[in-house]
């Protein structure tokens, strides 16, 4: 059974950081594309970050390049979504999606890719 799991969200301080997680299981990570998602009420859902399969090429959505850093730790068979100098417009639900895609060249074609399998979503709340 395919299945992602976010965790790592939580409060915290206008400029602080915080890590998410994205545990996959049941397929290997490292054959699949992931991105990471948001939305907040009222807003649409944003794509915000995607990495490719197997050569871990990245792409980030102008809101957050240079803050937000995603990787893959294929032995722990996991994605990551590093998140510093947060805002309090950074305040949403957080979503992890994976397919087993593979994209020719533009990279940033993944933040609006319709992905096949997600999370179920972590909370993130910057205070200012």
């Amino acid at each position: 059974e395919v299945q992602l799991v976010e965790s790592g969200g939580g409060l915290v301080q206008a400029g602080g950081s915080l890590r998410l997680s994205c545990a996959a299981s049941g397929f290997t990570a490292d054959d699949y594309a992931f991105g990471w998602f948001r939305q907040a009420p009222g807003k649409e859902r944003e794509g915000i970050a995607c990495i490719s399969a197997s050569e871990d090429s990245t792409f980030y959505a102008d809101s957050v390049k240079g803050r937000f850093t995603i990787a893959r730790d294929s032995a722990k068979n996991t994605v990551y979504l590093q998140m510093d100098s947060l805002k309090p417009e950074d305040t949403a639900v957080y979503y992890c999606a994976a397919d087993r895609v593979v994209v020719a060249g533009y990279i940033g074609a993944l933040l609006t890719y319709d992905y096949d399998y997600w999370g179920q979503g972590t909370q993130v709340t910057v205070s200012s």
